[in-house]
């Protein structure tokens, strides 16, 4: 059986990938662009992928293909649908990162919420020595206790967050899906998240419900200028409204770890934001611990694994509607 492994630079090089147990052909690049799709799927009977897009033209070159395993969550590279109509599966990787993703979240907010590299910026350019005392109070800090955490999307992720906002004292809302207000107790509609929320953080999929889930509408009704924070899938918020959001006091700061287009280009809105002390942007890191992406490639593996033996798991499906 041949795999293909597209683009394994995307996973740390101390990572250690472990052989399936059957009988195979392994091929690895580190990296593929879609010129060079064509020629490394033709004869791949599974594709691990990462972030490379697969579209129904690559799909549609690859006549063996029965597996993508993709070495993450999220699945909004690949074409489910021309998947679907072909009958490969698509499978993915499943609350890994319970730790790693939620630490960074929390890191992003407390950097924010403490003003803590504005404050480093500070102190490196000398004002320490200008204040003349033992202190100054050039930017907010704010404790997190007794504040309000908003969460959109209640899965392993999303639940570990607002552990973790609970034992700092925070009160914790999930919110309902956009659209809906038939979900339940447990959940606060999306509306009201959004005007009672102090810190709001995405934790959900990208998918055609979820692009652009958060915008200029939604800014305007952040009446408590939370901070926005997205560890979740770049697209889930229209980029070019965040600076006009910090601009407007509708947000008191905002970080990111992931962006529509990864690496974004020198053009990307975000680049006007970076020398704000308000506004973080990491490169795509948080899920990226040395034990949670061991944690990944062992389950891919298994993920491989598993269907070679006929009993698939972790299976993707296409959304309905799409």
């Amino acid at each position: 059986m041949n795999i293909v492994f597209l683009d394994r630079a995307t996973i740390s090089p101390q990572t250690v990938l472990r052989k399936p147990d059957f009988a195979h052909h392994l091929q690895i690049h580190d990296r593929t662009s879609q010129d060079q799709l064509a020629e490394r799927l033709a004869e791949a009977d599974i594709v691990i992928v990462n972030k490379v897009k697969l579209g129904a033209r690559s799909i549609a070159a690859a006549p063996r293909l029965r597996l993508i395993a993709v070495a993450a969550t999220g699945t909004d590279n690949i074409d489910l649908v021309a998947c679907a109509r072909r009958g490969i599966a698509v499978s993915n990787i499943r609350n890994y990162a319970v730790h790693t993703v939620p630490e960074h979240t929390f890191a992003l907010i407390f950097a924010l919420r403490r003003s803590i590299c504005a404050y480093r910026d500070a102190v490196r350019a000398g004002r320490w020595q200008e204040a003349g005392q033992f202190c100054f109070f050039d930017y907010p800090i704010r404790d997190l206790a007794g504040s309000t955490l908003g969460i959109i999307g209640d899965g392993a992720l999303g639940q570990a967050v607002a552990a973790m906002g609970r034992a700092l004292g925070m009160d914790v809302l999930f919110a309902a899906y956009k659209g809906r207000a038939d979900m339940g107790p447990l959940y606060t509609p999306f509306e009201q998240v959004l005007e009672r929320s102090d810190v709001l953080t995405l934790h959900c999929p990208l998918m055609p419900s979820t692009r652009n889930m958060i915008g200029a509408g939604e800014f305007r009704r952040m009446t408590r200028q939370p901070l926005l924070i997205n560890t979740a899938r770049g697209g889930l918020v229209d980029e070019s409204a965040v600076g006009s959001a910090l601009d407007a006091g509708q947000i008191s700061g905002a970080a990111f770890d992931v962006v529509s287009v990864e690496p974004p280009p020198p053009d990307h809105p975000f680049t006007a934001l970076l020398d704000r002390p308000n506004f973080l942007l990491t490169p795509h890191v948080a899920w990226a611990s040395d034990e949670a992406v061991q944690g990944l490639a062992d389950q891919l593996i298994d993920n491989i694994e598993a269907f070679a033996k006929g009993t698939p798991v972790n299976l993707v499906q296409a959304e309905q509607g799409s």
